[in-house]
C-alpha cells in the first residue's frame, strides 16, 4: 500500500439528497390531512400554486347573502335542528348551575369560576391550592373552601387531584360504606394498584378473598368523572385507498378527493413575465420550478401508494375475499423487492394511510406481520398468534391462570404454533393483558 502523500483520481457514484428530493420523500410519507397542510403553506409563499380544494366552495358574500336569504329548504330545516340537539351541556356550566353563586362574594365567585374552568378533561383540579392560591392573590383557606365546595358536586369525583383522591371521593358519598376499601385506596393505593395484594392482606389482617372483593367493587368507580362531558368531536378516518372484490376480480383506486387540487396560476405568471426585471424573472423562475416539482412529487406518491397497494392485495387476497382472520404474514422487505424500490419507500408509503375494504377500514401498516414457523413447517402471522393467545387466556381458569411458558406449550400443543416466552410477553403488553400474577382472582 502506498502511504505517500500525493494527488490522486478516484470515481465514485453516490446519491445527491437534493432538496427536491427530499421534499419527494416527505411528501410521500404525509398523511392526507398532513399533505393538505403542506400544499396550503405552499400556496402561501408560492403564487403561481393555485389551491382549489374539491370539497370547498368559493364564497361570493354578494350572491350567498340573497342566497341564504331565499334559500329555506326542508334540508336547511333539518341541519338547524341537528345542530340544536349537538348543543349538548358543558361540564362548566353544569357545575355552576349547582351553586348558588348568590349566597358567595365576589372573591369566592372568582375563585369558583377560575377552579372550575380549570378542570382538565377527566375532571381533576391539575394545580394545588398553593399555587391557586398565589396565581388568585387570595387566603389559602379561601381556596380550600372553594376546593370543597367543588368536590361536593354532581359527579362524584369531581375537583380531584388525582386518581386516589377521586376514588375516595366516590366511595365517601355511598350510602353502604365499605371501610375496608376506603382504608385500602387511602393507605394502600400503590401495593394495591399493583396487585401486591399478600402484602396488603397481611398489613390489614385479612383474607385475600377480601381484597379480591374491594378489587371488583372498586372497578365500578368512574375513575373519568368529567368523561360524560367530552367535547372532543368524533373522529371520522378517510381511506386514502379503495378496495372493492365483485365477486371475480379486484379494483384497487386511490381516494383522493378530499386532496386540494393544485393548479398553475397562469394569468399570474402572463402578468409579471412581461417585465424585464431581473430579479422577478429569477422569482418566477423558481416558483415555476417548485411548482412542477411539487405536482410531480404528488403524482409520483400517487403512484407509489398504488403500487403497493396493488401487491398488497396480491400478496393477500383471501383477506379481501374472506375476512381479517385469512391474513398472511408478509413483510415490507417482500414488497419492496418485488417492486424494486427501497423497503424505507414502502414504509413510508403506508405510513398513516388507510385502505377501505369490503370488511372496513384498516391502516396499510397493518397488513404487514412477521411470519411464525408452525409445527408443520408452516408460516402463521403474529395477528394469528395474538388472536389464538387471547382466547386461551380468556378460557382460563382465573383462579389458576396460565403462565407465559405454559402458553407457549398450548399454542404448540393445539395450534403447532412455536413462539418463545419472551414473544408470548411482548404481544401481552401490545394486546394490554397483565401477567398471569395479576389476572389471578383469589375470591
Amino acid at each position: 500500500m502506498d502511504l505517500r502523500p500525493g494527488l490522486r483520481q478516484q470515481q465514485t457514484i453516490k446519491l445527491s439528497m437534493t432538496q427536491e428530493l427530499t421534499q419527494a420523500i416527505t411528501l410521500l410519507q404525509y398523511s392526507t390531512q398532513e399533505l393538505s397542510e403542506f400544499l396550503e403553506n405552499k400556496a402561501i409563499e408560492n403564487p403561481l400554486l393555485q389551491i382549489e380544494a374539491g370539497n370547498i366552495k368559493t364564497i361570493d358574500p354578494r350572491y350567498d347573502r340573497v342566497k341564504k336569504v331565499k334559500s329555506s329548504t326542508q334540508a336547511d330545516r333539518q341541519s338547524w335542528l341537528e345542530q340544536m340537539a349537538k348543543n349538548e351541556t358543558s361540564l362548566v356550566s353544569y357545575l355552576m348551575s349547582q351553586i348558588d353563586l348568590g349566597q358567595y362574594n365576589h372573591e369566592m365567585k372568582r375563585i369558583l369560576n377560575f377552579l372550575i374552568n380549570s378542570l382538565d378533561a377527566n375532571g381533576y383540579l391539575p394545580m394545588g391550592h398553593d399555587e391557586c392560591a398565589h396565581i388568585l392573590e387570595v387566603p389559602h383557606e379561601r381556596v380550600e373552601k372553594a376546593v370543597a365546595l367543588i368536590q361536593g358536586l354532581e359527579p362524584a369525583g369531581i375537583g380531584a387531584r388525582n386518581l386516589q383522591e377521586c376514588l375516595l371521593l366516590q366511595l365517601e358519598r355511598k350510602e353502604k360504606k365499605n371501610h375496608l376499601a376506603e382504608s385500602i385506596i387511602s393507605d394502600y393505593f400503590v401495593l394495591f394498584a399493583e396487585k401486591k395484594w399478600k402484602l396488603v392482606a397481611k398489613h390489614l389482617n385479612v383474607e385475600l378473598k377480601e381484597i379480591q372483593n374491594v378489587f371488583d367493587y372498586v372497578q365500578s368507580l368512574n375513575p373519568r368523572p368529567a368523561s360524560d362531558f367530552s367535547s372532543e368531536q368524533t373522529a371520522y378516518i378517510i381511506p386514502d385507498i379503495t378496495i372493492k372484490w365483485d365477486g371475480n376480480s379486484f379494483s384497487v383506486s386511490i381516494f383522493d378527493e378530499v386532496l386540494p387540487k393544485i393548479e398553475f396560476n397562469q394569468s399570474y405568471y402572463e402578468k409579471f413575465n412581461r417585465f424585464q426585471d431581473k430579479q422577478v424573472q429569477q422569482f418566477l423562475k423558481e416558483k415555476h420550478h417548485d411548482y412542477h416539482w411539487i405536482a410531480r412529487s404528488i403524482e409520483q406518491r400517487k403512484e407509489t401508494i398504488h403500487k403497493v397497494a396493488l401487491k398488497i392485495v396480491e400478496k393477500q387476497p383471501d383477506f379481501f375475499i374472506y375476512g381479517p382472520e385469512k391474513l398472511k404474514p408478509m413483510t415490507m422487505k417482500e414488497i419492496s423487492e418485488e417492486l424494486g424500490i427501497h423497503e424505507s419507500t414502502v414504509s413510508r408509503a403506508v405510513r398513516e394511510k388507510y385502505a377501505q375494504t369490503p370488511f372496513g377500514t384498516f391502516e396499510l401498516k397493518s397488513f404487514f406481520s412477521s411470519a411464525i414457523k408452525t409445527a408443520s413447517n408452516e408460516d402463521t402471522g403474529s395477528q394469528e398468534v395474538k388472536k389464538w393467545m387471547t382466547k386461551l387466556i380468556d378460557e382460563e381458569d382465573k383462579y389458576q391462570p396460565l403462565s407465559d411458558q405454559e402458553l407457549v406449550r398450548l399454542l404448540e400443543g393445539k395450534k403447532g404454533i412455536i413462539v418463545s416466552r419472551r414473544t408470548i410477553a411482548k404481544y401481552r403488553d401490545q394486546l394490554g393483558i397483565p401477567s398471569s400474577s395479576k389476572r389471578k382472582r383469589f375470591g
